[in-house]
């Protein structure tokens, strides 16, 4: 496999340093990409980088993820409007623990020749003066080289201007790349294309300190087809944390995409053949209402960045609310799950004592409830049977509701016409 040329196929490539491809042909080498853990989890924003580690990693080379809990303490200024706020220590600990969580469900970590290392730049910088730091390292850099990077420019043009905080950003990524190119023979640095005056800054520290020789290779910077930045949402971001995004919403994610979107991000998030994506497409625009794309796009990033489980989940799921699909899976499935699966669905509780007596179901729809406004309102959309109690239609105005309706012991899913939802909790 080649690297540079399954980039380039997929549509992630954007920039590359010349020598780099004669490189990775000629021999077996290390390269690595920089995460900032300014946050305890992931995004799908940082999943091209993670699949560019893969692609390194599967085409015979040793991919490096450094977690930088050194430069994550300033800030990455690049094309930034405004300076973030800076982490104490234990926040970004924590933060850096989570993040090597996450990685590790994507990169195969270990011992071997093209196993894949996990770094972390506080190791090195924690005992570096700053004295030692300005006469050994400041040198190597002009502030006129420093100056003309477009990512400090826009910042100086900006009304938020850049503090000298963030200036000695590209030093200290610059100096990231020395480091690991002297102790961990690393001579390539990749990441998106909004990285390239970092890269190329290290690539120079490295020249000028050792008269070395440094690669660099970018990825194009994600976007949906009408231009909105991918990733995001009318409720922000998508996390790889099921705590932050669940599996179903990450898999509505990518099931929602547009049929341009789909196509395009199908060759990016998975690691399907050529020929498999050229079948998936063809199968695709036969009947584009089956959404063949989408589909085999949510199942295969669902699987990796989750579990089969989770995907198979986030399916019945989506059949559930959106089909003709059973509450049986809600059997197995916890409180917390529960609660993901109706999140922002209407919630209620009853009391299990009240049903273990039984309630009529108009006094649960309108009164322990509020499904509808009033009673006459329920028994109108009742007797006109629209009206479903756990996947079952109702019509009798009379009927009681009691505990053994509850599923899992503890709840009552309510439908009113098609698509509106409650959530009842017995408590």
């Amino acid at each position: 496999m080649n690297f540079v040329e399954e980039l380039r196929w997929r549509g992630m490539l954007q920039d590359i340093m010349p020598g780099t491809e004669d490189l990775l042909a000629r021999e077996k080498v290390s390269g690595y990409i920089g995460f900032d853990p300014t946050g305890d989890s992931l995004h799908v924003g940082h999943l091209t980088q993670i699949m560019t580690l893969i692609h390194f990693q599967n085409a015979g080379h040793k991919p490096v993820a450094l977690v930088g809990g050194a430069t994550g303490m300033i800030g990455d200024p690049s094309f930034k409007s405004a300076e973030r706020n800076l982490l104490d220590e234990a926040t970004l600990n924590h933060n850096v623990a989570s993040l090597k969580n996450q990685l590790a469900k994507f990169l195969n970590f270990g011992d071997g020749e093209t196993d894949a290392k996990m770094v972390n730049n506080y190791d090195w910088f924690k005992d570096f003066k700053f004295l030692d730091f300005i006469r050994d390292v400041g040198k190597l850099i002009t502030v006129n080289y420093m100056m003309s990077k477009d990512s400090v420019k826009k910042r100086l043009e900006g009304d938020n201007g850049l503090s000298f905080t963030e200036f000695t950003y590209q030093l200290i990524q610059g100096y990231d790349f020395y480091y690991l190119w002297k102790h961990h023979n690393c001579k390539v640095q990749m990441g998106g294309s909004d990285q390239w005056g970092n890269i190329v800054t290290g690539s120079e520290m490295i020249r000028r300190q050792d008269q070395g020789t440094a690669f660099a290779v970018t990825t194009q910077l994600i976007k949906k087809a009408d231009g909105q930045k991918f990733g995001k949402t009318e409720s922000g971001a998508v996390w790889l944390d099921p705590k932050k995004t669940s599996p179903f919403k990450y898999y509505q994610f990518w099931l929602n995409a547009t049929d341009d979107d789909a196509k395009s991000w199908i060759k990016i998030f998975t690691l399907k053949s050529k020929e498999e994506l050229d079948a998936i497409i063809a199968e695709h625009d036969v009947a584009p209402h089956l959404r063949t794309v989408q589909k085999a796009l949510a199942k295969d990033i669902t699987i990796r960045t989750h579990s089969l489980e989770a995907y198979e989940t986030a399916v019945k799921t989506s059949d559930f609310l959106f089909g003709n699909g059973s509450l049986e899976f809600l059997a197995n499935l916890d409180h917390d799950a529960v609660l993901d699966v109706f999140d922002g669905v209407p919630q209620f509780t009853i009391s299990k004592a009240e049903l273990a007596e039984g309630v009529n179901i108009l006094d649960i729809l309108a009164v322990k409830a509020s499904v509808f406004a009033s009673k006459g309102e329920a028994k109108k959309m009742l007797t006109g049977g629209g009206v479903s109690l756990n996947k079952e239609k109702l019509n009798d105005i009379e009927q009681t509701i009691t505990a053994e309706q509850l599923i899992n012991g503890k709840y009552l899913v309510v439908q009113k016409g098609k698509k509106n939802y409650f959530l009842i909790t017995a408590e």
